[in-house]
Protein backbone atom coordinates (compact mmCIF):
# COMPACT_ATOMS: atom_id res chain seq x y z
CA UNK A 1 0.00 0.00 0.00
CA UNK A 2 1.37 3.41 -1.00
CA UNK A 3 1.71 5.81 1.12
CA UNK A 4 1.38 8.66 -1.78
CA UNK A 5 -2.27 9.70 -0.73
CA UNK A 6 -2.41 10.61 -4.62
CA UNK A 7 -1.64 7.18 -5.51
CA UNK A 8 -5.05 5.67 -7.14
CA UNK A 9 -5.60 2.54 -5.49
CA UNK A 10 -7.85 -0.14 -7.29
CA UNK A 11 -9.86 -2.78 -6.22
CA UNK A 12 -11.18 -5.98 -8.65
CA UNK A 13 -14.20 -4.87 -10.50
CA UNK A 14 -17.54 -6.04 -9.21
CA UNK A 15 -21.02 -5.55 -11.08
CA UNK A 16 -22.84 -3.10 -9.56
CA UNK A 17 -26.88 -4.47 -9.89
CA UNK A 18 -28.42 -1.40 -9.00
CA UNK A 19 -27.06 0.20 -12.53
CA UNK A 20 -29.59 1.35 -15.11
CA UNK A 21 -27.02 0.99 -17.55
CA UNK A 22 -23.80 -0.80 -17.61
CA UNK A 23 -20.99 0.65 -19.58
CA UNK A 24 -17.63 -1.55 -19.68
CA UNK A 25 -14.45 -0.54 -21.23
CA UNK A 26 -11.44 -2.77 -21.75
CA UNK A 27 -7.64 -2.47 -22.95
CA UNK A 28 -5.36 -5.20 -23.62
CA UNK A 29 -5.43 -7.81 -20.35
CA UNK A 30 -8.46 -6.20 -19.15
CA UNK A 31 -11.18 -8.29 -20.94
CA UNK A 32 -10.93 -10.77 -18.30
CA UNK A 33 -12.61 -8.33 -15.44
CA UNK A 34 -15.16 -7.01 -17.73
CA UNK A 35 -16.08 -11.21 -18.31
CA UNK A 36 -16.67 -11.40 -14.79
CA UNK A 37 -18.66 -8.01 -14.40
CA UNK A 38 -20.85 -9.75 -17.14
CA UNK A 39 -21.45 -13.01 -15.48
CA UNK A 40 -22.17 -11.07 -11.89
CA UNK A 41 -24.71 -8.91 -14.17
CA UNK A 42 -26.42 -12.01 -15.57
CA UNK A 43 -26.23 -14.40 -12.75
CA UNK A 44 -28.28 -11.22 -10.67
CA UNK A 45 -30.79 -11.04 -12.70
CA UNK A 46 -34.03 -13.51 -12.94
CA UNK A 47 -33.66 -16.34 -16.00
CA UNK A 48 -35.79 -14.31 -17.88
CA UNK A 49 -34.60 -11.00 -17.15
CA UNK A 50 -30.68 -11.07 -18.11
CA UNK A 51 -31.76 -11.05 -22.06
CA UNK A 52 -33.17 -7.19 -20.93
CA UNK A 53 -30.28 -6.52 -18.37
CA UNK A 54 -27.78 -7.15 -21.29
CA UNK A 55 -29.60 -4.88 -23.47
CA UNK A 56 -28.90 -1.98 -21.10
CA UNK A 57 -25.16 -2.99 -21.29
CA UNK A 58 -22.10 -1.16 -23.68
CA UNK A 59 -18.99 -3.09 -24.16
CA UNK A 60 -15.81 -0.95 -25.97
CA UNK A 61 -12.70 -3.12 -26.07
CA UNK A 62 -9.36 -2.28 -27.46
CA UNK A 63 -6.84 -4.32 -27.90
CA UNK A 64 -8.39 -7.68 -26.51
CA UNK A 65 -10.19 -10.16 -28.00
CA UNK A 66 -14.19 -9.46 -29.01
CA UNK A 67 -15.21 -13.04 -29.34
CA UNK A 68 -15.69 -13.82 -25.50
CA UNK A 69 -18.34 -11.17 -25.36
CA UNK A 70 -19.93 -12.12 -28.36
CA UNK A 71 -20.28 -15.65 -26.85
CA UNK A 72 -22.41 -13.81 -23.65
CA UNK A 73 -25.32 -12.27 -26.67
CA UNK A 74 -23.35 -8.92 -26.41
CA UNK A 75 -24.80 -7.68 -29.98
CA UNK A 76 -23.36 -4.12 -29.17
CA UNK A 77 -20.32 -5.52 -27.95
CA UNK A 78 -17.50 -3.16 -29.75
CA UNK A 79 -14.07 -3.78 -30.96
CA UNK A 80 -11.24 -0.77 -31.54
CA UNK A 81 -7.91 -1.03 -32.87
CA UNK A 82 -6.60 1.79 -30.61
CA UNK A 83 -7.60 3.27 -27.65
CA UNK A 84 -7.89 6.20 -29.06
CA UNK A 85 -10.90 5.23 -30.71
CA UNK A 86 -12.30 3.83 -27.72
CA UNK A 87 -12.06 6.58 -26.60
CA UNK A 88 -13.78 8.37 -28.91
CA UNK A 89 -16.43 5.74 -28.48
CA UNK A 90 -16.75 6.64 -24.95
CA UNK A 91 -17.05 10.38 -25.01
CA UNK A 92 -19.94 9.95 -27.28
CA UNK A 93 -22.04 7.53 -25.34
CA UNK A 94 -21.30 9.93 -22.08
CA UNK A 95 -22.65 12.44 -23.99
CA UNK A 96 -25.87 10.58 -24.21
CA UNK A 97 -25.90 8.37 -20.84
CA UNK A 98 -28.56 8.51 -18.49
CA UNK A 99 -28.74 8.90 -14.75
CA UNK A 100 -27.79 5.81 -13.21
CA UNK A 101 -24.99 4.79 -15.44
CA UNK A 102 -22.42 2.49 -13.75
CA UNK A 103 -18.45 2.87 -15.35
CA UNK A 104 -16.35 -0.20 -15.38
CA UNK A 105 -13.06 0.26 -16.26
CA UNK A 106 -9.96 -2.36 -16.70
CA UNK A 107 -6.50 -2.55 -18.16
CA UNK A 108 -3.17 -0.81 -17.21
CA UNK A 109 -3.31 2.09 -15.30
CA UNK A 110 -2.69 4.63 -18.04
CA UNK A 111 -5.51 3.64 -19.82
CA UNK A 112 -7.65 3.78 -16.96
CA UNK A 113 -6.71 7.33 -16.36
CA UNK A 114 -7.82 8.36 -19.42
CA UNK A 115 -11.27 7.22 -19.48
CA UNK A 116 -10.95 8.55 -15.50
CA UNK A 117 -10.41 11.88 -17.36
CA UNK A 118 -12.99 12.35 -19.58
CA UNK A 119 -15.41 10.66 -16.54
CA UNK A 120 -14.42 13.99 -14.91
CA UNK A 121 -15.40 16.26 -17.52
CA UNK A 122 -18.87 14.33 -17.28
CA UNK A 123 -19.02 14.81 -13.18
CA UNK A 124 -19.59 11.62 -12.81
CA UNK A 125 -19.45 10.39 -9.33
CA UNK A 126 -16.85 8.17 -7.58
CA UNK A 127 -19.67 5.59 -6.55
CA UNK A 128 -20.14 5.33 -10.12
CA UNK A 129 -16.91 4.05 -10.87
CA UNK A 130 -15.48 1.09 -10.64
CA UNK A 131 -11.78 0.31 -12.28
CA UNK A 132 -9.24 -2.76 -11.81
CA UNK A 133 -5.81 -2.36 -13.70
CA UNK A 134 -4.09 -5.45 -15.10
CA UNK A 135 -1.45 -5.78 -17.08
CA UNK A 136 1.63 -3.81 -17.66
CA UNK A 137 2.66 -0.79 -14.78
CA UNK A 138 4.08 1.32 -17.34
CA UNK A 139 3.11 4.70 -16.35
CA UNK A 140 2.35 8.11 -18.26
CA UNK A 141 4.46 11.17 -17.38
CA UNK A 142 3.67 14.52 -16.85
CA UNK A 143 6.74 16.93 -17.70
CA UNK A 144 6.37 19.67 -15.01
CA UNK A 145 8.23 22.16 -17.16
CA UNK A 146 7.00 22.05 -20.28
CA UNK A 147 3.56 20.12 -19.68
CA UNK A 148 4.27 17.31 -22.58
CA UNK A 149 3.34 13.76 -21.72
CA UNK A 150 5.76 10.75 -22.00
CA UNK A 151 3.65 7.59 -22.41
CA UNK A 152 4.56 4.17 -21.49
CA UNK A 153 7.51 5.13 -19.40
CA UNK A 154 9.06 1.81 -17.48
CA UNK A 155 11.88 3.64 -16.02
CA UNK A 156 12.64 5.77 -13.06
CA UNK A 157 13.79 8.05 -15.20
CA UNK A 158 12.85 9.04 -18.60
CA UNK A 159 13.60 11.93 -21.62
CA UNK A 160 10.43 14.03 -21.66
CA UNK A 161 9.15 14.03 -24.93
CA UNK A 162 8.56 17.11 -25.14
CA UNK A 163 11.46 19.26 -24.03
CA UNK A 164 14.13 16.93 -23.91
CA UNK A 165 15.04 17.06 -20.33
CA UNK A 166 15.62 13.97 -17.79
CA UNK A 167 12.99 13.55 -15.70
CA UNK A 168 12.67 11.74 -12.28
CA UNK A 169 9.13 9.95 -12.27
CA UNK A 170 7.76 10.88 -8.84
CA UNK A 171 5.31 8.56 -7.00
CA UNK A 172 2.56 11.97 -7.20
CA UNK A 173 -0.25 11.28 -9.49
CA UNK A 174 -2.45 13.85 -10.79
CA UNK A 175 -5.96 12.88 -11.71
CA UNK A 176 -6.23 16.28 -14.09
CA UNK A 177 -3.30 15.23 -16.12
CA UNK A 178 -3.89 11.06 -15.76
CA UNK A 179 -0.62 10.82 -15.46
CA UNK A 180 3.00 10.73 -12.58
CA UNK A 181 4.56 13.73 -12.50
CA UNK A 182 7.56 14.09 -13.81
CA UNK A 183 10.92 16.85 -12.70
CA UNK A 184 14.16 17.70 -13.77
CA UNK A 185 16.30 15.34 -12.11
CA UNK A 186 19.84 17.19 -12.89
CA UNK A 187 18.94 20.31 -12.40
CA UNK A 188 21.81 21.04 -10.09
CA UNK A 189 24.40 19.24 -12.05
CA UNK A 190 23.18 19.34 -15.56
CA UNK A 191 24.40 15.73 -17.39
CA UNK A 192 24.65 14.00 -13.84
CA UNK A 193 22.32 11.19 -14.12
CA UNK A 194 21.89 8.75 -11.27
CA UNK A 195 21.10 5.03 -12.08
CA UNK A 196 18.46 4.44 -14.56
CA UNK A 197 16.26 1.09 -13.87
CA UNK A 198 13.39 -0.45 -14.97
CA UNK A 199 10.88 -0.34 -12.43
CA UNK A 200 7.30 -0.20 -14.15
CA UNK A 201 7.64 -3.27 -15.88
Amino acid sequence: MSTIKSKPVYSPLAADVTGRFHLLLGFAEGGGPLLRVLEELEASAPPSGAPERFSRTRVLVAATPLEPFLKRGLARAQHFETADELLAEYRGLLESSVMGTRLYIAGPEHFIGRVMQIALEFNLNTDEIRAEAVGTLARRVHCVHCRAGTENVVTNIVRCSGCGRWLFVRDHYSRRFAAYMGVMVDAEAPGELPPVAEIYP
